[in-house]
């Protein structure tokens, strides 16, 4: 089905090939992901890449404090296009006004710089762009993990805030030239068989070992000719999952036909790679291999053909119950009970979001229940369209009546249930979901008090089929319903009435509606000589999401207060961080103050002059973590921790790029150790030095780890890959007072 290659191929006349006529070098500016990226790159070497964007997205969880960082930092107006959606926190109530408090703040600042505002329920983040957005080379950057378009030829990237404040305030997303992957494509997916089954199948074979981290995929092959738009979409949204940079795939005939349909038939093109273009590595697909796929809790790597699932539910069910014990003690799990009756049951079933809520899944899951029932035994099934114009051609295809007969529910565009803002399970409850992610507690539920919720990944028409059974887990290939695909027409009218389109307009003259709950960043102080953290955290989890760090939900409802945010830092994981780091937080305070407290005296004086040291000794908190940052985008899951004091994380390795950027960005330290770590929560961290150490460019740090019981051992850091930029960043605090002191020169200059 799939098969991973760890040399480099050539593609030859559409075939990979061991050898070829051309050098790799030669070979590697033959790929899309070199054409593209580019194109895109103004510095002049095209290893070391600094690349501006054609066009930006955020949503409702992120645009405020993005936009704020911009103000700050000097932005007068939006210099390229820049969508504001409104699809996460929309119909979540938590807060009183705050939440419709920022969508005002986000119509406003749309029409002061000169944006794009799509309003509440209109759309998804990435319907918008693709419908909207996207153009065969072009570069979309997104403050959202999934921002991936690769299967319109246009290369996606989500990344935190602070790169998209970059790019507001006209500088560039720098990265060295990644490697890049083909992702070879042959035969033909069987009926029943959607773009989920393949995607969860890319992830299970990918994704633990690493194997295209931090890569380019690039899609080819002939296999790519049987799939429609929307089944390409839905494997492409969900290459994230795999831990890629980003993604590509070459374009045809379907592609030039949905951006016709989309009236922006003028920006297709062909894109081909060039003949002998040559790849790093190589994952080969079989598509008419792939089998109807379920993936179990706490990853979308965790994945096993239904058939295999149902062949050993008991087994499977019991691990992840041991697991879910493990990590929650509070928490009483019984899946291994949803199997009775000759099958296994689920309780729930949720087709959503920018993977689950396209149009073919949604027409594939009516065709799968015509005629049949959800029933009314206590499994319920709730549809999420990705768009006003994709529920608008199922109410006029009559799809939407036909769903609703069958007992499933048709909900707003809104991804809620992808991160735990809707749809809730019940305690206990076992839901399937066409979403993106079943990361723990990502649905809403709270394990650390005692809640547990079990969510496993799901193609639409798989869901649809369980449906049609009540409930019991079945795969769609094991229906006897036929799937007979619609053409899809899209209708523009409801975007022309209300989505606000200011680009290339800004009208400064307009105030912005700043809500009670608004607020600006705090201070944040430059890095100081030294540096001392305790641990208010240490992880010892194989990963460490984002999810984790700062849960979504209804705690995401306080994006916009950065203070109120941080509350819920680790909440549902550790949830003594946040107290441990305030107290920490505290003698910090009272050393700025001129009186340094004498636990903290007494603590340096185990490395030195305690006294004189805490005049030149920044004290703040560390999180450790074995491989923190897989997951969200998300800025908060590092700005939370630095306005709580966070000066370091310590880890073996970051799992994202994204992630290890936000810590850069908000001023945290992205430490990397080797070996076992023993560190337990309450020692201390001593970095001498350290403000030199990065002036300097060095990447080898020594230090001092003093434990709690008065035990005192030396400790190698490691400080790797930084840019110059990041270095500044870093000694500056965080990006805004890296622009803040960039924009004093520039005045001091004009002067």
């Amino acid at each position: 089905m799939i098969a991973l290659h760890s040399s480099g191929v050539f593609l030859s006349n559409g075939v990979p090939c061991e050898t070829a006529p051309v050098s790799r070098l030669e070979g590697r500016k033959r790929t899309l992901a070199w054409s593209v990226l580019q194109s895109h790159n103004i510095s002049g070497d095209d290893k070391q890449l600094h690349i501006r964007f054609d066009a930006m997205v955020s949503h409702d969880i992120t645009y405020v404090g993005i936009i704020q960082q911009a103000r700050a930092s000097g932005m007068r107006e939006f210099p390229l296009p820049y969508a504001l959606t409104n699809c996460h926190n929309s119909l979540c109530a938590v807060g009183g006004t705050i939440n419709e408090d920022d969508h005002a703040f986000g119509l406003s600042a749309a029409k002061k710089y000169g944006g794009i505002y799509v309003p509440a329920n209109q759309s998804v983040i990435h319907s918008y762009a693709r419908e909207q957005l996207a153009g065969c080379g072009r570069m979309i950057l997104g403050s959202d993990s999934h921002t991936r378009y690769g299967a319109l030829g246009t290369m996606g990237v989500g990344e935190g805030g602070p790169e998209l404040c970059k790019q507001l305030l006209k500088n560039t997303w720098d990265l060295d030239y990644p490697e890049v992957v083909l992702v070879y494509l042959t035969g033909a997916p069987h009926m029943g068989v959607g773009p989920h089954d393949v995607a969860l199948a890319l992830v299970k074979a990918t994704f633990e070992s690493g194997f295209v981290r931090n890569r380019i995929l690039e899609f080819a092959g002939p296999g790519i000719a049987a799939l429609p738009m929307d089944y390409r979409n839905g494997i492409d949204v969900m290459t994230t999952e795999t831990a890629c940079l980003s993604s590509i795939w070459e374009t045809d005939e379907t592609v030039a036909q949905f951006y016709e349909a989309h009236g922006h038939g003028a920006n297709y093109q062909a894109l081909r790679p060039g003949e002998n273009a040559y790849y790093d590595r190589m994952v080969s697909i079989d598509l008419s291999a792939v089998e109807p796929m379920i993936a179990l809790p706490f990853h979308p790597s965790n994945a096993y053909p239904i058939r295999e699932f149902l062949e050993n539910a008991e087994d499977l069910l019991a691990a992840v119950e041991k697991d879910v014990k493990q990590r929650w003690p509070k928490a009483n799990p019984h899946l291994v009970d949803k199997i009775h009756d000759g099958g296994v049951w689920a309780d729930q079933g949720i087709v959503a979001g920018c993977a689950g809520g396209l149009f073919d899944n949604i027409t594939a899951a009516a065709d799968i229940l015509r005629h049949g029932s959800v029933g009314n035994e206590g499994f319920s099934l709730s549809i999420y369209p990705t768009s006003v114009p994709v529920s608008l051609a199922l109410t006029r295809a009559g799809v939407a009546a036909e769903l609703l007969e069958s007992g499933a529910v048709l909900k707003p565009s809104f991804c809620g249930p992808c991160f735990g803002a809707g749809d809730v399970p019940a305690n206990n409850a076992l839901s399937l979901r066409h979403t993106t992610r079943n990361f723990p507690n990502r649905e809403g539920s709270k394990p650390g008090e005692g809640q547990f919720s079990g969510v496993c990944l799901m193609d639409a028409r798989s869901i649809a089929a369980t449906a049609r059974n009540g409930g019991r887990i079945t795969s769609a290939t094991q229906t006897d319903c036929d799937i007979h695909p619609l053409p899809y027409h899209f209708d523009a009218t409801p975007y022309e009435k209300r989505v606000y389109n200011g680009v290339g307009h800004p009208r400064p003259e307009t105030e912005l509606v700043m809500g009670p709950n608004i607020t600006d960043w705090p201070e944040i102080p430059p890095l100081a000589e030294n540096l001392l953290v305790e641990l208010a955290a240490v992880l010892h989890d194989e990963v460490t999401t984002t999810d984790e760090l700062i849960p979504s939900g209804e705690t995401s409802s306080y994006r916009s207060n950065p203070l109120r945010l941080a509350e819920f830092t680790l909440s549902r994981r550790e949830p003594q961080y946040v107290p441990r780091a305030k107290a920490i937080a505290a003698m910090e305070v009272e050393r700025l103050a001129g009186t340094a407290p004498a636990a903290l005296t007494a603590l340096l004086a185990r490395v030195g002059d305690g006294n004189e040291l805490a005049k030149a000794t920044r004290f703040g908190s560390a999180i450790y973590a074995n491989k923190p940052g897989d997951g969200s985008a998300r800025e908060q899951a590092a700005s939370c921790q630095r306005v709580l004091g966070g000066c370091a994380n310590l880890c073996h390795d970051f799992a994202t790029k994204r992630y290890r950027s936000n810590c850069i960005n908000w001023g945290i330290l992205p430490l990397t150790l080797e070996g076992d770590f023993t560190g337990e929560n309450g020692d201390c961290v001593f970095i001498p030095g350290v403000r030199a150490a990065i002036t300097a460019g060095e990447e080898t740090l020594s230090a001092s780890l003093l434990r709690k019981d008065g035990g005192k051992e030396a400790l190698t850091l490691h400080l790797q890959g930084l840019t110059a930029e990041d270095r500044e960043i870093l000694l500056d605090g965080c990006l805004m007072n890296y622009y803040k002191k960039e924009e004093r020169l520039r005045w001091k200059k004009s002067k």
